[in-house]
Formats: C-alpha cells, sequence, structure tokens
C-alpha cells in the first residue's frame, strides 16, 4: 500500500461516486395485486388494492358502513382523491385493533403504501403530503403514584 503525501492524492484514491437513489419498481403479487401494510396507534391494516370499478371493502363491508363518521370516510379516501385515482381501484382491507379513528388512519397509511407499490410515479405526491409517514404516537402509559399517565389525584395540605 502507498502512502499518500497529499490532499490531492487522497481526493483521487477515493472512489466520489455518488450512492445512487432507490429505484421504486411496481410490485404486484400472483393475482396482480399491491399489498401493504398500515398502522396508527394500535390499529394495524392489511390493504390489497387491484384496478377495478372503485369498490373500497372493509373486514368484508362497505367502508360506508363499516366508517360510519363522514369525517373517518373522507380520511380513507385522501390518498384516492389525492392521487386522482377515484373509481379505478378495488380496495379490500382487514384491520383490528384500536378504536375507530385509529383504523381509518391505519387503513390510510396502508392505502398509500399500497398505491406506491402498484404506481411508484406516485410516491412523491403521497410523501409531500405526509401519507407514507407511520403517525407514531401512541397512549402514554399511566404511572404509579398518578390517577392516569401525567394527572396528580387531588392535593390536599389536612
Amino acid at each position: 500500500m502507498a502512502e499518500l503525501q497529499s490532499l490531492e492524492e487522497l481526493g483521487s484514491a477515493v472512489d466520489t461516486a455518488a450512492p445512487e437513489a432507490p429505484v421504486h419498481v411496481q410490485k404486484l403479487d400472483a393475482q396482480g395485486r399491491a399489498y401493504a401494510t398500515g398502522k396508527r396507534k394500535d390499529a394495524i391494516a392489511r390493504v390489497w388494492i387491484k384496478p377495478g370499478t372503485g369498490k373500497i371493502m372493509i373486514n368484508k363491508r362497505d367502508y360506508t358502513e363499516y366508517f360510519a363518521r363522514p369525517v373517518l370516510q373522507m380520511i380513507l379516501q385522501q390518498p384516492i382523491m389525492l392521487a386522482d385515482r377515484s373509481g379505478q381501484y378495488d380496495v379490500v382491507a382487514t384491520v383490528s385493533g384500536g378504536g375507530l379513528s385509529g383504523q381509518a388512519g391505519a387503513v390510510r397509511h396502508g392505502l398509500s403504501k399500497a398505491l406506491t407499490l402498484y404506481e411508484p410515479d406516485l410516491r412523491p405526491v403521497l410523501k409531500k403530503n405526509g401519507f407514507l409517514t407511520r403517525d407514531s404516537r401512541v397512549v402514554e402509559r399511566k404511572k404509579f403514584g398518578r390517577a392516569k399517565a401525567r394527572k396528580s389525584f387531588q392535593f390536599s395540605k389536612r
């Protein structure tokens, strides 16, 4: 091994090629579906998408029946509306754990990830709006000597 005498020699000795950005490719299963897992709070959603008429089924029920509140339905449809793909994909999801709000967020997260696997060109749009990021906020645990996670018992001097 030769000893380097100057900084120029060090610069020429080190490979200066910048690392390539990862190339995102379409990833489908044997039935032509894209699969992704979404998480939010304690809820976990498994989501499959395939080309279709825009039917969204959650736990073998229509999404309007499963998520009765319009706010939850809107949360669910955000990635599809943002990608301008309404009525183009059939979505099948199984979701468990947590409450309805967490489940809607989990399905949205899984649907966004599945859309990027089916159409990698949609990734920048969904990522910019934060749909591919897992919301890591979870309920804080209860501490001993406290009424809840942070709430104290009523103080009395006497």
